[in-house]
């Protein structure tokens, strides 16, 4: 297998508006992040992934574009960002930034263009038809929008202030190639691709069979020939590291992404847990490591994730966030950061940040949701079931503001916040963490350190044991003659094991675990609610 520092990198995302606000306006900045890399070098990580700072209307909080080439005010200024580049950089670190090529804001000079006659050269820019087929678009029950300008259809996958570009246009895509070259020559260590599995269209839009089920926007054909192309035209000429958000792919479908020897993306991610396992279901995750670990061992990298700006925070969604909130934390860091692929990091995790639950729709900003909640009380459905119903998955559980203290504003920013902030910063927050030897900060600290150094954690193979039991997760990860056994109680109620049906002999010392009593020398191993050991044997 070949080595590459991407492949034994930990990945830290900053959502930089939630992140720490610099200037007292509400929202977190790039000064503010500039003013925490200390925090986020001590923690061990190597690549910074940085959400959209473009200029953009702020629709969908960054992800509707209206000028690639330029930095939000919200966000600061292109000095700010120099200055934030260089500095990671001088820390021996990486930054990698979003890539948002499937769709612009309707603010952009370019939609602004095509929209104004048919007769536009920027007309192509765009995807336009005089009558819609019946598809949904993520944010919206209908993918298009009707333009009075010219008397025809826009086409949106997301909201419809967020136009898709019409990527079978030549020119469109050496214009993307050629703003990319431009953060590329600035210095930036790669991207993350926003939805990069979305470009490619059914041709002619025929209607869904079932356009609930959405999973035709993405995956089409074309697309690796736009993914070859880009890597021939942009990336293969600079060292940088990419990783594209691919939905509606299964494990063949991946390989065909990430294979090292297709020249298209060096790693994704996938989301059969985070966008169809709503609740913890161990049964089906095992399944779903095991299938992506066959297709793509020796052939490509996968990505290990399991909260993120899009996805409730994992303590909440899938662990425990009250009782076993640190347990959890500590049990699904062991996790994330032992199985095959890169491990990536959402800010506050490291510090066990729970999600939230509003009271009102109101004090929510998240587009997606509100769209759907608009869409179901419009149906005569009850409001505050819909709210109920919605408040587990809204994109808002992850984008609180960083609880840096337990001051006022969770020491985020001296304004007014522009989401409210979770109401236990008080008894989560990072200077708590920090002041605690034992705290979910310190877990992650090590196992990060550990990977740096122990290549087994990057390289080792990955056998699985115990497949059928309900709580417990056992694999091994070996490489050469080290091996490493983990065992993961992820579950709420203690769990029981025997040595004997985990098929390796003697264990060895503890390599790192959250249950400070735990031994070696046991027969049989009784495990604490999500307790997490990791063995050498």
């Amino acid at each position: 297998m070949n080595k590459t520092w991407w492949k034994e990198a930990v990945v830290y995302q900053v959502y930089w508006r939630s992140f720490y606000d610099s200037n007292g306006d509400g929202y977190g900045d790039l000064e503010g992040v500039y003013s925490k890399l200390d925090y986020i070098q001590s923690l061990g990580v190597d690549v910074i992934w940085l959400n959209p700072c473009y200029e953009s209307p702020d629709v969908d909080n960054g992800y509707d574009i209206a000028d690639y080439r330029s930095v939000m005010p919200k966000a600061g200024t292109m000095a700010t960002f120099e200055k934030l580049l260089a500095a990671v950089h001088n820390r021996g670190m990486k930054l990698i930034m979003d890539l948002v090529v499937n769709h612009t804001s309707n603010q952009h000079a370019w939609f602004q263009e095509s929209r104004s006659s048919i007769e536009s050269p920027k007309r192509d820019y765009y995807i336009w038809r005089k009558q819609p087929n019946n598809w949904r678009s993520y944010f919206a029950p209908s993918a298009w929008t009707y333009d009075e300008t010219t008397g025809e259809y826009y086409f949106h996958s997301f909201s419809d202030e967020q136009p898709d570009l019409n990527w079978e246009n030549e020119k469109v895509r050496e214009e993307v190639y050629d703003f990319m070259r431009f953060w590329l020559d600035k210095g930036i260590d790669g991207f993350r691709m926003d939805v990069i599995n979305l470009l490619a269209k059914i041709p002619g839009f025929p209607d869904a069979e079932r356009p609930e089920d959405i999973s035709y926007l993405g995956n089409n054909p074309g697309i690796h020939e736009y993914l070859q192309e880009m890597h021939d035209k942009v990336l293969k000429h600079y060292d940088v590291f990419t990783v594209g958000e691919i939905p509606f792919v299964n494990p063949e479908d991946g390989v065909l992404y990430v294979g090292e020897e297709r020249g298209e993306l060096n790693t994704l991610f996938h989301f059969e847990v985070c966008d169809y396992m709503a609740h913890w279901d161990l049964q089906r995750f095992k399944k779903i490591q095991d299938r992506w670990y066959e297709c793509l061992w020796g052939k490509g990298w996968n990505s290990q994730f399991l909260n993120n700006h899009d996805h409730t925070r994992v303590v909440s969604r899938f662990g425990n966030d009250t009782v076993y909130r640190e347990q959890s934390a500590k049990c699904f860091a062991t996790l994330i950061h032992t199985l095959p692929g890169m491990p990536y990091i959402y800010q506050g995790e490291e510090i066990g940040m729970t999600g939230i639950r509003f009271d009102s729709i109101d004090e929510y900003n998240d587009i997606a949701m509100k769209n759907k909640y608009k869409e179901e009380v419009g149906k005569g459905r009850d409001s505050e079931a819909v709210l109920k119903e919605l408040q587990h998955l809204s994109r808002d559980n992850s984008r609180t503001p960083m609880q840096w203290n337990a001051g006022s504003q969770a020491g985020f920013t001296e304004g007014q916040s522009w989401i409210n902030v979770n109401p236990n910063y008080k008894e989560i927050n990072v200077e708590q963490a920090l002041a605690d030897e034992n705290s979910v900060f310190y877990y992650y600290k090590q196992l990060i350190a550990l990977r740096k150094s122990n290549e087994v954690m990057v390289y080792g193979e990955f056998e699985t044991y115990l497949d059928q039991h309900d709580q417990i997760y056992a694999y091994t990860r070996t490489l050469g003659e080290e091996s490493w056994l983990v065992l993961l109680n992820i579950s709420e109620q203690p769990a029981t094991c025997s040595i004997s049906d985990l098929g390796v002999g003697k264990l060895g010392d503890i390599v790192i675990g959250n249950n400070p009593e735990r031994t070696n020398q046991d027969a049989v191993i009784d495990f604490l609610p999500y307790e997490a050991v990791v063995y050498r044997v």
